[in-house]
């Protein structure tokens, strides 16, 4: 996480268009499905390990994975520098009450942040949106999509919106704000996260999880075999 804070801060100073990405099972698997995505991903400025099963999966095929940076950990360390430095941030995702009371949650904790913007995730003018996001001057984009949408998205407009670092963050709106809630601590380490998330909304999650999972596994096994 440190290292991953410290390179972050350095690309933010830099003041270009940076892409960050984070990688979970899940996303593995539609990596798998949609090679494009891969692309994407394989181009992005930073690419973290947003899930244990990606570190143990990493380890075991001989990469030295040192830890799990989950985005939402980063997304509130990098709001403290936000704070700290007086850089504009944009908050672009989930419904609008949803992403204003997220945002109202982030101000309480880091007074004197500066808000460059606040935009429901519903659009579909991705151009006007980058212009929007140019000219509000952030400094740091925040953004509330599922994938592959954000990540498609922002490769696409990413130069348009000019010096921004962009970091899509999934569902994180949802948990500042209160709509769902994160594991404990020691579910997050043992791995466990996907189960607590599954028992909240088990009508919706089960197929993304169960068959999910199955496949993330297939997949890892394969590129064991492949690598021995």
């Amino acid at each position: 996480m440190d290292e991953t804070l410290a390179r972050c801060v350095e690309l933010i100073e830099e003041r270009r268009p940076v892409q960050h990405v984070v990688i979970n099972a899940g996303k593995v698997v539609m990596m798998e499905d949609i090679p494009a995505l891969r692309q994407i991903i394989a181009g992005c400025d930073v690419v973290n390990a947003d899930g244990q099963s990606i570190v143990w999966a990493g380890r075991a095929l001989g990469h030295a994975v040192p830890e799990r940076v989950a985005g939402i950990d980063l997304m509130h360390r990098l709001l403290a520098e936000a704070a700290r430095r007086g850089w504009p941030v944009y908050f672009l995702g989930a419904r609008q009450e949803v992403v204003e009371t997220c945002v109202a949650q982030i101000v309480e904790r880091n007074p004197g942040l500066v808000i460059a913007g606040v935009r429901n995730g519903y659009f579909s003018d991705d151009a006007a949106i980058a212009h929007e996001v140019r000219l509000s001057g952030a400094q740091l984009l925040f953004v509330g999509i599922s994938s592959p949408r954000k990540e498609e998205f922002l490769a696409a407009q990413l130069r348009e919106m000019g010096p921004v670092f962009a970091m899509g963050v999934g569902g994180s709106f949802d948990v500042v704000a209160g709509l769902t809630q994160r594991a404990p601590l020691w579910m997050q380490r043992s791995g466990l996260e996907w189960f607590y998330r599954f028992l909240q909304e088990p009508g919706r999650m089960w197929k993304r999880y169960l068959v999910g999972n199955a496949r993330f596994l297939t997949i890892v096994l394969r590129e064991w075999q492949d690598g021995r």
